[in-house]
């Protein structure tokens, strides 16, 4: 059956879950979800282009466009994978408990100088944004770069079965996911699982030699270390790398995106990408979506880092807002979620961290923090803080604007002037 989708799917490279975005000639698989069934959609994609639909409901087969399978996911990945060693470009895996979708982009505008890419959009990292990465790649793709993410064990290592890269990087073993994970060690265990999939198939991984465990854990595995030649010159609050005879002024914030970049430099070198190529591509790119974001506003400057958070990410920020160059700063955390029984711990950490770094005004928002002790203002919830923002504005301070996504922090940017 797979032989037979896959040659319906090589017409034309096109796969769509969403009838939303039909494209014309593409492959429609009816996904399921808690709150959705895909296989109702089914007809409606053909009106809307699709050349096929997937599904897994008998009741849903209506006619000769429309495929019975067992299990429409299990199919796409199938598919995903099938079309994966037919493609001749070599794959980076990428995965780490934080930065992977800035590392990812930041590799690809590097390798994209040269080679025809393809990339995860977004971070579409999980058991289907992986397939439709894949499907997404055709024969004229020369590098993919698939970003993986987890939040449990064993699914890493299913991804890396689906995408089987040529190469591998993990950014960092963060205390991200300590609920699904079952702590810091399951977190180890359950990203390294792309170490164990290169090991087991004689791929290569890319490391940060300064990172113990990144050694460690590939000492049976071919392996690639950042270049000699970099190294961190500053930040203030933009970071300022050296790599080989050329500074690179970056419009990264944060002392921990010398990583990410380094990595870029690393694997833009390995694929023979030249020195001033390498340069200008990471000056010119400029993070959005609420990641490490600065914003300018009447009286204020606002450092948002919206996009998401956990207690190895949260005390990277703030150590590196404590060290940026400016009088007058504020702090308004958000609660970071999925750390399970570990929540009330890593809260009050980060609540003393901060209370040690002597922040003009610190503000912690969300039902976590709101059980911390602390002197600082807590808020139960955010509405709770935006009315206290409105009645006493913040003006002329530099203010740092950080927490998980679920609590879409960035809505306070419309009451800071």
């Amino acid at each position: 059956m797979i032989n037979e989708i896959y040659k319906l799917y090589s017409k034309h490279y096109l796969v769509d879950t969403d009838t939303r975005n039909i494209r014309k000639n593409s492959l429609f698989f009816a996904l399921k979800g808690d709150n959705f069934n895909g296989n109702k959609f089914a007809e409606k994609a053909l009106e809307l282009g699709a050349s096929y639909a997937i599904v897994d409901e008998k009741a849903y087969k209506t006619n000769d466009h429309i495929l019975l399978v067992d299990n429409v996911l299990e199919t796409l990945q199938k598919l995903a994978n099938y079309h994966r060693k037919t493609l001749k470009a070599p794959i980076i895996g990428l995965t780490g408990s934080n930065g992977k979708t800035t590392t990812k982009e930041l590799i690809n505008i590097v390798l994209s100088k040269k080679y025809k890419t393809t990339a995860t959009k977004g971070n579409l990292n999980n058991h289907i944004g992986v397939p439709l990465t894949l499907l997404s790649m055709t024969p004229k793709t020369e590098i993919g770069i698939v970003e993986m993410g987890a939040n449990h064990q064993k699914e890493i290592a299913l991804l890396s079965t689906i995408c089987e890269p040529d190469f591998g990087y993990i950014t960092n073993f963060g205390k991200a996911h300590l609920e699904g994970f079952g702590g810091i060690e399951g977190v180890i265990k359950g990203k390294s699982e792309l170490y164990t999939f290169l090991e087991k198939n004689n791929k290569i991984a890319f490391i940060n030699p300064k990172d113990k465990i990144q050694v460690d854990k590939t000492r049976n595995i071919k392996r690639v270390t950042f270049d000699d030649t970099l190294s961190f010159l500053e930040v203030n609050p933009f970071v300022k790398i050296l790599f080989k005879t050329n500074e690179i002024q970056s419009n990264l914030i944060g002392k921990y995106n010398y990583t990410n970049i380094a990595i870029a430099c690393t694997i833009g070198n390995y694929f023979k990408i030249n020195e001033t190529n390498i340069k200008n591509a990471i000056e010119s790119y400029i993070s959005d979506n609420n990641r490490s974001q600065i914003i300018e506003k009447r009286s204020n400057k606002i450092l948002l880092d919206a996009y998401n958070a956990n207690p190895s990410s949260m005390k990277a920020a703030l150590e590196n807002f404590e060290a940026i160059d400016e009088k007058s700063k504020t702090v308004i955390l958000g609660d970071m979620f999925e750390l399970g029984k570990e929540s009330k711990e890593e809260h009050q950490k980060i609540v003393d961290l901060v209370n040690s770094l002597g922040f003009e005004r610190s503000y912690f928002v969300g039902e976590n923090f709101y059980k911390t002790n602390t002197k600082n203002k807590l808020f139960k919830t955010f509405d709770d803080l935006l009315k206290y923002i409105k009645d006493n504005p913040l003006k002329h301070q530099s203010i740092l604007i950080k927490g998980s996504r679920g609590m879409r922090l960035e809505r306070l940017l419309d009451c800071i002037n």
